[in-house]
């Protein structure tokens, strides 16, 4: 098992330059200049990071691909299962010929939850609709699966539920979560992708008993017509979606998520569009985790300049990075590296950037 805190920062060396430094991954054993300039050869070394995380778990290593399986679009994986077998996120089984839903509709979900004072943390809390409340909370619901397989994650436990199944709860039991006190749902996980149909049957529920605020934090892999009955329920009740940009180059984005990017920026395009009809609370945010030696300005640099193309106005939270998961060796987001990155933001043209986790922060 990963360890739960953070150890000191310890160098390791790449096997293709050789570089040793603490900004090369321990276990992903490639630095970021070799997966950007050399991604045939450095990739295969990610993934096998990705691979060993998910044995830890015993959760499936990489989507089926059965050629006569039964397919599943609820994600970009699009996994196709032959009998017996179950889908990456782990929550969807082939059982002779039938696909059977073994968590994420709306009779369970594997989730947890708990009431969360407002204002929180949340990525978004400074441009929340909620940002002024107080004697309220969030409904903070944190799903037991993921799209991604992020070797940094912070919420790493997630896989323990995953491969649990457990624990169940169905969408109206969440739904009844959402009591007087409740201002706003916000779904997180691991991520709500592999679950929408659960977290939409909740919402549905919730909305009509106490007309509560809807919000999303997503890695945004969801099928373009799940994403637009997420973007009409925050529309509606003035929520959020936040976006988690981990990455703009993709072979960078499969070295540390072990997936592609291209889902993600077709889907926050998508929601870019219609961030106009409501510009207060926005309904689009984006946020990225300053992984050291991986997530630099550059990075941020072209990600920034991609959002502000579609919408400058759209806020955008560089988050402070703890190093954590099968990245453990790696140091915090130093200073110098969060204000190059805030300046690398703030010059492709973005309006509204800040930066989150800042108690993490290291020298320089």
């Amino acid at each position: 098992m990963p360890d739960v805190l953070p150890v000191m920062p310890t160098s390791a060396r790449c096997r293709l330059c050789g570089v040793e430094s603490v900004l090369v991954a321990r276990q992903m054993r490639v630095c970021a200049a070799c997966v950007r300039a050399d991604p045939d050869r450095a990739l295969p070394l990610a993934q096998a990071a990705h691979h060993r995380a998910r044995r830890l778990f015993r959760l499936p290593e990489e989507p089926p691909r059965s050629a006569s399986g039964i397919p599943c679009t609820l994600c970009a994986r699009e996994c196709r299962m032959a009998p017996g077998h179950r889908g990456y996120c782990n929550l969807r089984e082939n059982r002779g010929g039938r696909m059977a839903v073994l968590a994420g509709g709306p009779q369970a979900g594997i989730l947890h939850w708990y009431y969360d004072p407002l204002p929180t943390n949340c990525v978004a809390m400074e441009v929340c609709g909620e940002r002024a409340t107080r004697g309220s909370d969030n409904l903070a619901v944190f799903y037991g699966a993921c799209t991604f397989n992020c070797l940094f994650c912070q919420n790493w436990h997630y896989m323990q539920q995953a491969a649990r199944l457990d624990p169940k709860v169905s969408a109206a039991a969440l739904a009844d979560a959402a009591t007087g006190r409740v201002a706003c749902i916000c779904y997180f996980g691991g991520d709500p992708t592999p679950q929408l149909p659960h977290a939409l049957a909740a919402s549905r529920l919730a909305r009509a008993r106490r007309g509560v605020r809807i919000c999303w934090e997503t890695n945004g892999t969801m099928h373009p017509a799940f994403l637009r009955r997420v973007l009409e329920l925050s529309l509606e009740s003035g929520g959020t979606i936040k976006f988690d940009l981990k990455a703009a180059s993709e072979p960078i984005h499969i070295a540390l998520t072990g997936f592609s990017n291209r889902r993600t920026f077709e889907n926050f395009a998508a929601a870019a569009r219609r961030a106009r009809e409501r510009p207060d609370p926005p309904l689009v945010a984006a946020s990225t985790p300053l992984v050291p030696g991986y997530v630099d300005e550059e990075e941020v640099a072209a990600l920034a300049a991609m959002i502000a193309a579609l919408d400058p106005e759209i806020p955008y939270r560089l988050l402070a990075f703890c190093p954590n998961f099968l990245m453990e060796n790696l140091p915090t987001t130093s200073r110098a590296q969060a204000e190059r990155c805030l300046t690398a933001a703030r010059g492709a043209g973005l309006r509204r950037v800040g930066l989150g986790n800042v108690g993490l922060i290291g020298g320089s």
